[in-house]
Formats: structure tokens, sequence, C-alpha cells
């Protein structure tokens, strides 16, 4: 979808070369812009989505608590205990 706007867009700046009309010229030019400015950002939107990490794979709230519960457990129990003096 972003090749076919920006093709358009591209489109739309040929008619703006071509034409002898003044309101042509201010109306493909504002075409032109706003469908290669959407266009861009569609293939940056792309790319951003492509490099982005999984949401399934993410903790929820209950599951990080639960994994800080065990280190802080096991930190205790190789230390001696939470009273334990640090060193």
């Amino acid at each position: 979808m972003p090749w076919i706007l920006l093709t358009l867009g591209l489109g739309a700046l040929a008619v703006a070369f071509r034409t002898t009309s003044v309101g042509l010229l201010v109306l493909s030019l504002a075409l032109a812009a706003v469908l290669i400015g959407v266009g861009f950002l569609q293939l940056l939107a792309r790319r951003v989505d492509s490099r982005s990490r999984d949401v399934g794979s993410m903790l929820d709230p209950a599951e990080l608590q639960r994994l800080r519960d065990q280190a802080r457990a096991r930190h205790e129990a190789a230390s001696g205990g939470p009273d334990a003096p640090l060193a």
C-alpha cells in the first residue's frame, strides 16, 4: 500500500509539472504532498512494527511479582536470611 501511495504522489507531481492551470497546480501539489507523506509514514510504521517485540511474550504484573519474590527468597537464602548484616 505505501508503494501505491508513493506512486500516486509522483503521478500528482507529474500532473503539477504538466498543467497550465494554477488551481490544478495547487491541488495536485497538495495531493502529492499528502500522498507522499502518508506513504512515507506507512513505510516507517512497517519498519517499526517489524522490529518491535511480540506483546504476547511480555510478562504480566502478577508473573513479574512472582519472579521478584522468588529472586528475593533465593537471595535471602544465599545471604543467610533477611536480617543478615551487609558486607
